[in-house]
């Protein structure tokens, strides 16, 4: 197995931590209240970071799958959680970070798959 240059483990690790921290700041976040703002802003840029250093090669499609499973219970979980309002915030957060890196994976994809 070849090993990966520091600067590839830095950026895997940045990508790895970036989704940590995003998750548990979204239920954090959630748990506080509705997310806006800058909090919001906030969690939408940790998404690209997610989305961009986060994914590559192998892991795209496994991920696309999930966060499409996860962004399609998210926002259906919305409707149904409605009465419980810190599981709606936890869920709006968590969509704030999945809509994003999805997106950006799936862009990433799309220009894979037309250089091949």
């Amino acid at each position: 197995m070849a090993k990966k240059s520091n600067m590839g483990g830095l950026i895997g690790s940045l990508g790895g931590w970036a989704f940590l921290v995003g998750v548990i700041l979204a239920v954090i976040l959630g748990v506080l209240g509705p997310v806006s703002g800058t909090w919001l802003i906030v969690l939408v840029v940790i998404g690209l970071v997610i989305g961009l250093l986060n994914v590559t090669g192998r892991e795209v499609k496994p991920f696309l799958l999930s966060g499409v499973v996860l962004i399609i219970a998210s926002a259906l979980g919305q409707n149904v959680m409605a009465d419980v309002q810190i599981l709606d915030n936890i869920l709006q957060a968590l969509l704030a970070i999945f809509v994003p890196a999805t997106v950006i994976v799936a862009i990433k994809n799309v220009f894979t798959l037309a250089r091949s």
